[in-house]
């Protein structure tokens, strides 16, 4: 059948079973929007910003494990993607970015709202694409779904000039390309792995992101209890494991927890999975597991040895690493280890807190929406205080911006999560720095009356970089922003519930008549300026 260049984009997306996307019109792809007219099944979830935009795509990919799908126009409403798509990189999140821009035979002239977005985005993603006809568009369309969700997933771009949107061509349906095919996995590398964890006295299972991602967290059970290993995170791999688990020991690095970073200190083998090593919980500086053999698991050949360096590589997707050693593996139960490391965590669960009232707000969160909660947070001191204090126990139920440590990715990431998950509670903890960047979605919460809970840790200054400013230069600079923002009085103006918090004993009842109220609501939890969140 013959179609336009803007029908085979939707007519792709339906090949992708794709049934939500989230953008912003503008002219470059006025062609699509006018075509989504004839495509009901395909929801299209319109942001205040195009950032937002970028942002509630990565959410819906994050929590659903789908392939996120963005549309901009072309100039500002591609390089207003550029946040959002750095985010996904870093994380490892898909998402394709459908740009428009200026027509062929004005690339390059500097036209109405012209820019190289294919040049500014070739760092941040898998791989960008500049659709050089309409024959060529649906195939690097699908070209770009099949490399976002191959191996290590994350953001790839198609930019499509817009002649080529209104152009006709012939258009066949396609099935669906599967995902390049994982690399073999030598069994020489197994059986290496076996007899080191069989050797190993003190054996530490490290776990990152990809563990989320590939859907590992069977695996990861099962060779953890069938060899008493106990497990450390990374700030991206929680929620693979309970943290109720008596083998896990927490959330590693600087702000995490002291079980955690005692057992990375004193293991002689470290069996790190589907993590890149980062300088938030592996500086490679410091003494990290000094005292350990390491075996490196990742689908991506580009992350070994790059941070830390290790005697055993195994380049797989990480569920079929996981189960192929667990199966080589024989029962190893016992280890007077495990015992020592869980009862340093049992030991800190019911230290009284270095700031009462984050953990307060943060546990009875956890009391009103239980573990089928999906919790957002934004970037800043409220983001380690969830890390820390929150007991997840569902994969895919904790969305955060880890790598690029992106203010303002909260709240659209909790839309994205929302429109994936309608019955689920989600809830966006976040800073009053990070809430002020992006809180024009409050308009996008409101249009689609999404029942998301926000909670502010409110201290009125920006926490993290005031905590790092006074360590290091002992006074402060432009951390104190003195902003007076009535927060009920800017949520209500959308239309949107809000409630405040000014003392502990208001948390209890207030968090949960939030939570359980039917519609968005928002609550400003006063909290003090000078907390901090200690370091291990």
């Amino acid at each position: 059948m013959e179609l336009n260049g803007a029908q085979i984009v939707l007519e792709v997306l339906r090949e992708y079973s794709v049934d939500t996307v989230f953008g912003y019109p503008g002219n470059a792809v006025l062609d699509i929007y006018d075509a989504l007219c004839d495509y009901p099944d395909i929801r299209h979830i319109m942001t205040a910003h195009e950032q937002g935009a970028a942002h509630a795509a990565d959410g819906y990919a994050r929590s659903s494990g789908k392939t996120g799908v963005v549309i901009a126009t072309s100039g500002p409403g591609a390089t207003n993607l550029v946040t959002g798509i750095a985010t996904a990189y870093m994380d490892s999140s898909p998402l394709v970015a459908i740009t428009g821009n200026v027509c062929k035979s004005m690339l390059g002239h500097d036209g109405f709202q012209e820019v190289d977005i294919y040049g500014i985005t070739l760092p941040i993603t898998k791989h960008s694409f500049i659709v050089s006809s309409v024959e060529t568009l649906a195939d690097n369309l699908r070209d770009a779904f099949r490399i976002a969700s191959s191996g290590r997933k994350g953001p790839v771009l198609v930019d499509i000039p817009m002649d080529i949107l209104c152009a006709f061509t012939d258009f066949e349906h396609k099935t669906p390309a599967q995902p390049d095919p994982d690399p073999e996995i030598c069994a020489e590398d197994i059986q290496a792995a076996v007899q080191m964890i069989e050797a190993a006295q003190k054996p530490l299972l490290f776990i990152g992101g990809g563990v989320v991602s590939s859907g590992a967290e069977a695996e990861l059970m099962a060779l953890a209890q069938k060899a008493d290993i106990p497990v450390v995170s990374s700030l991206m791999g929680l929620s693979a494991i309970p943290y109720v688990h008596p083998l896990f020991l927490g959330m590693a690095g600087k702000f995490g927890h002291e079980a955690a970073n005692f057992a990375l200190k004193e293991c002689d083998l470290l069996i790190a999975t589907g993590t890149r090593f980062s300088d938030r919980s592996a500086d490679p500086d410091s003494d990290f597991a000094e005292k350990a053999k390491i075996i490196h698991i990742d689908i991506d050949s580009a992350e070994m040895d790059k941070n830390i360096p290790s005697q055993l590589h195994i380049r797989s997707d990480i569920r079929s690493a996981l189960a192929r050693i667990e199966q080589s593996l024989p029962d190893i139960h016992g280890r007077e280890w495990a015992y020592t490391v869980n009862g340093i965590k049992n030991s800190h669960a019911s230290e009284a807190p270095e700031n009462a009232m984050p953990r307060e707000i943060i546990n009875e969160i956890y009391n009103s929406v239980g573990s089928n909660g999906i919790i957002v947070t934004d970037v800043g001191q409220h983001q380690m205080w969830t890390a820390k204090y929150y007991p997840f126990v569902t994969p895919r139920s904790f969305l955060t911006s880890g790598g690029l440590g992106t203010m303002g990715f909260g709240l659209g990431a909790a839309i994205g999560a929302k429109i994936a998950f309608p019955d689920r509670p989600v809830v966006l903890v976040t800073g009053d720095g990070s809430f002020h960047m992006n809180c024009g979605e409050l308009a996008t919460v409101k249009k689609y009356d999404l029942p998301i809970k926000i909670v502010i840790m409110n201290n009125t200054v920006l926490g993290m970089v005031r905590q790092m400013q006074w360590f290091k230069y002992g006074r402060f600079s432009m951390t104190e922003p003195e902003w007076e923002t009535d927060f009920l009085s800017l949520v209500r103006s959308y239309g949107i519930d809000a409630l405040k918090i000014k003392k502990s004993s208001q948390i209890k009842r207030r968090i949960s008549l939030a939570l359980k109220a039917k519609g968005p609501v928002v609550v400003d939890c006063k909290i003090p300026s000078n907390a901090i969140v200690t370091s291990n």
